[in-house]
């Protein structure tokens, strides 16, 4: 094992058969730098009995976890990648308090690069080339005026699958996104489809990995809300 790592998990979003899990290291004076586990396989998902803790207990958003790790592992704009020890468990040391979560917003900044977006989307997609250009691919953002939607986007196409949507903006500029966080996927598609307004919601958005079409997307990995959807 090389060093353990102490985060506050604030994404815990699908990926392939797994998780993309990450968060703020937790420091003696305060929060750093974001930090993503990730697995040694290619595709570097964390899978279930990686992540678990010794009692079987799976990590939530917000908890406080020591996670130990081999060592960097950054990738492209993926400058936050630690790959993980998986010889040992995950070890919970607490869990974040909601009106601590203010203090993990980021500095307001784009959301990466603009003006690119997807047939349903809008501001929701960067070219390779660009992508390999950025320093960072997680953020952590109070969202004015956000909307959820639900709805089954491919229908006119003959695709009956409903998603989940975030349409919000961020420096005044406007998005929408995919959400890929499961257990608000899972309330939101409990619900008839619709736009759902939110409030008192924070959002950790993440600039995927390339895909073989030549762009990476940007996800809201986490929807980090004070009240139950």
């Amino acid at each position: 094992m090389g060093e353990a790592k102490r985060i506050v998990c604030l994404a815990n979003s699908r990926k392939h058969s797994g998780r993309c899990v990450a968060g703020k290291e937790v420091l003696t004076t305060g929060y750093g730098q974001w930090i993503r586990p990730v697995s040694a396989r290619t595709s570097a998902e964390i899978s279930e009995e990686e992540r678990r803790y010794a009692n079987g207990a799976l990590p939530h958003v917000l908890d406080i976890i020591t996670i130990p790790m081999i060592g960097a592992t950054p990738q492209l704009h993926q400058s936050e990648n630690y790959v993980i020890d998986a010889d040992f468990y995950w070890v919970k040391k607490g869990e974040l308090s909601w009106p601590d979560v203010k203090q993990l917003v980021d500095k307001p900044a784009p959301l990466w690069t603009n003006n690119d977006s997807t047939y349903y989307g809008l501001n929701d997609r960067v070219k390779v080339e660009a992508a390999s250009r950025l320093k960072s691919s997680l953020m952590l953002i109070d969202p004015e005026s956000l909307i959820i939607r639900v709805a089954a986007e491919g229908a006119e196409f003959g695709n009956p699958r409903r998603r989940v949507r975030a349409d919000f903006k961020h420096l005044g500029t406007p998005y929408s996104l995919i959400v890929t966080d499961p257990v608000a996927e899972r309330a939101l598609l409990a619900k008839p489809n619709g736009e759902h307004e939110m409030k008192n919601t924070y959002l950790c958005v993440s600039l995927g990995e390339p895909h073989t079409d030549g762009w990476c997307y940007k996800l809201v990995a986490t929807v980090i809300n004070k009240d139950p959807l």
